[in-house]
């Protein structure tokens, strides 16, 4: 099978590896595996299992057989993290995902799904942004080496289908969120970071919060809890070579998701903004009519998203990774 075709239901009693169980949309999808009655998932921590380690991968894989595979195991970070450490963002990740994809077709994994980033597409793309965009123009430079990492996956899914006709399958998140994810002050993404940083001043009493940027730039943001419902659909109905993009088709800015996170935390200080940090892409919004004519929309609006995560958040403070 190299072109689309059609996909079908999944074996819940079939042995499940969801690489990356332990992070934000592993996490997430392992839930929604149990949820919808798999018996037999299969995870391992990255102390158990470093997916950059080769011999280590095939090992695991040729001793585990899965039939199914989602490749959630990255090494992702925000702005500054990719920024200032391009050569592990490219290396780890392009090590992680040829070692696991590598392993799953020598032992005969059936179906695959990447999951790459929505950073994948062109900084200037028209907006929003299609799935045909790709390779399309230039990268944002402060995360051209992760979003390269992730384009290679892609056509590591492209090819197996070309050259071996299996049903693997790609698809790109839009900025994702909620239970699980990384606060850390060096390694987070915009949203784990302003809850943050607006619980702390909260905390603190502190009069303002500043923020890097002008606040302007648009942003799209999916629970990860939707993506995980999204993923399982796609890997029973979709299937085709082209990455398909998951998200809820809205955005808003930088700005008023920042205002939306201090209403949220309850925090009632000034917010500033430090303009001579950069600001990135100006505007991320992924165009989803491919994913709803598959048949699936987002169904988590982002207030009530984001209550869930501050709650979140806040159970768990104190045993929060701080590292990137």
């Amino acid at each position: 099978m190299t072109e689309a075709g059609t996909a079908r239901p999944l074996d819940r009693d079939a042995q499940f590896y969801v690489a990356g169980h332990r992070g934000l949309v592993g996490g997430a999808i392992w839930r929604a595996l149990e949820d919808s009655g798999y018996t037999s998932l299969v995870g391992r921590t990255s102390a158990e299992l470093d997916l950059r380690d080769r011999g280590a991968v095939f090992d695991f894989m040729g001793e585990a057989r899965p039939q199914y595979v989602v490749l959630a195991a990255a090494k992702v970070g925000g702005i500054l993290a990719n920024n200032t450490y391009p050569v592990d963002f490219l290396s780890e990740n392009l090590r992680i995902q040829t070692n696991v994809m590598d392993a799953a077709l020598e032992c005969g994994t059936e179906r695959l799904l990447f999951l790459g980033s929505s950073c994948i597409y062109p900084k200037l793309a028209p907006q929003p942004i299609r799935e045909d965009s790709l390779l399309t123009g230039h990268l944002e430079p402060t995360n051209d080496a992760y979003a390269i990492a992730k384009i290679a996956g892609i056509l590591g899914v492209q090819s197996v289908r070309r050259q071996y006709g299996l049903p693997w399958i790609s698809a790109m998140p839009t900025n994702l969120y909620g239970p699980g994810d990384n606060f850390s002050p060096i390694g987070s993404h915009v949203l784990p970071a302003l809850i943050r940083r607006y619980d702390e001043a909260k905390a603190a009493g502190d009069p303002s919060v500043t923020n890097w940027g002008s606040g302007a730039p648009r942003r799209e943001f999916l629970h990860v809890d939707d993506m995980a419902a999204a993923c399982l659909y796609l890997l029973e109905h979709y299937d085709g070579p082209e990455q398909v993009n998951v998200g809820t088709g809205r955005d808003a800015t930088i700005k008023e998701i920042a205002q939306l996170v201090a209403e949220v935390v309850g925090y009632e200080g000034e917010t500033l903004w430090d303009t001579s940090k950069p600001d990135g892409t100006p505007q991320k919004l992924l165009d989803v009519s491919k994913l709803r004519e598959i048949g699936w929309e987002a169904q988590i609006g982002l207030r009530d998203g984001l209550e869930s995560t501050v709650a979140w958040y806040r159970e768990h403070v104190g045993r929060l990774r701080e590292t990137g």
